[in-house]
Order: C-alpha cells, then structure tokens, then sequence
C-alpha cells in the first residue's frame, strides 16, 4: 500500500485543561488518508471538525497523539519546519475565500507561489494554467471584489494547489455559496483532486455533497467514526 498522505493516531486536544471549562473536543482521534483519497468529514457544529483540521494542517499541536504528514512525524518540529512542510505539502480551503482584496485572481495564486520561492514567470505560467482549469481564464485580471461568490472561491482553491500539495483540506468550502453555485465549486474540487492525485478531507454540512466522496466520517465524542 502506498504510505498514507496524511496520518493521525490517538489524536487528543482539550480547551482549559485542568480547569472547571475544561472541554475534550478531540479525545482519541485516528485517520489515515491514501493518496488520492477524498474523505468527507460530517458533524455539527462545535463538533470539533476545525480543530481536527487545523491539527491536521499543522495549524495547531495536540496534546497527545501522533500526526505524520507524508510519513513525516512533525511531533517536536520547530515551527519553522512545520510552516515549510505546511507551505509546500498543504493546501488549505476556508468557507470564506480569504483572497487579498487589493490583487487579481491572477496574483491571489501567484503570492504562495513566490513564497515558496518560484521564479515570477513560472509562478504566473502556473496560476493562468489552474484558473484556466477551473474556467477563470477571462476573470484572472479581475480582483475579488468583481468576482462572483463562486469565482472567489475557485480562485481559493486554485491558490490551494498552486505549490502542487500531496494534501488538500477544506473547512466548509461551498458553505456560504447558494446549492447551485456549492455544487459547481465542489464539482471542480473534485476534479482537480482526480486530476493531481492528492488526498482530500473535506468537512461539510452537505450530505449530498458529502455522499459522493470516497467515503465519510464524523467525529463522536472526540473519535473519527464512519458516518
């Protein structure tokens, strides 16, 4: 078997520990996800999907457990050594887009490239060619503000895989988009994830959305159980 993009094992955080507020939103959580794997992740709100994605994303340590990004322990790692494994391994998707206002759909997907240190022409080579995918050729001089809800959000998603990451996460991406344009937007998660081969998990209210993933889990007093 192919060696799990993304690897979680006993995976415990808690809020105001040892306090009388104390709350165990992540208890023993387990996942592992195979390269091109796209896994749904369904539970209400205040479950505790956030927080296992920001774990996930190295966002945020545990208190316990074990998190291996491409086989890599990040247990101990300094934070500049996460944020580098976050940069070049991770693509992230918000409900809210989260696009600079002040550059194009063009430059959204250009920044995390030159971050990562690409070369200028190579980095808008790259953007033109995910927002083509993803039909926003016409729209790439366009900053967020003129764009639709929808576009704003593939524009999201192609800034996700501009540094070519093994793992896509996603919290609630097509929740603040009305069932049409949700539908659209997930259509091209989809395909993008089939195309590149990278893992996915993807947390929505959506069942419809949800049931036509690889499969689903939800979170049950803190643990990852099939949905």
């Amino acid at each position: 078997m192919p060696e799990a993009v993304l690897s979680l094992e006993g995976v415990v955080r808690r809020y105001n520990p040892g306090t009388p507020g104390e709350v165990a939103v992540l208890r023993s959580a387990d996942l592992s996800l195979a390269p091109g794997a796209l896994v749904a992740l369904v539970a209400p709100s205040g479950a505790g999907k956030s927080t296992l994605l920001h774990i996930a994303g190295l966002l945020d340590r545990p208190d316990a457990g074990t998190v291996r990004i491409a086989g890599q322990d990040m247990a101990g790692r300094a934070e500049a050594a996460r944020t580098a494994v976050r940069r070049d391994t991770v693509g992230f998707v918000y409900q809210f887009h989260h696009l600079l206002p002040e550059f194009s759909a063009l430059e959204n997907v250009v920044l995390p490239q030159l971050a990562a240190g690409q070369p200028m022409a190579a980095a808008r080579l790259r953007a033109g060619e995910l927002l083509d995918r993803v039909g926003l050729s016409a729209r790439a001089g366009h900053r967020p503000a003129t764009l639709s809800g929808g576009e704003q959000q593939r524009v999201a998603f192609c800034r996700a895989l501009a540094n070519g990451p093994r793992l896509l996460l996603a919290d609630e991406p097509t929740g603040n988009l009305d069932p049409a344009t949700a539908e659209q937007v997930f259509s091209v998660m989809v395909a993008l994830a089939r195309e590149t081969g990278l893992a996915a998990l993807v947390a929505t209210h959506n069942p419809d959305l949800a049931a036509r993933m690889d499969r689903q889990l939800r979170l049950q007093d803190g643990r990852l159980v099939p949905a």
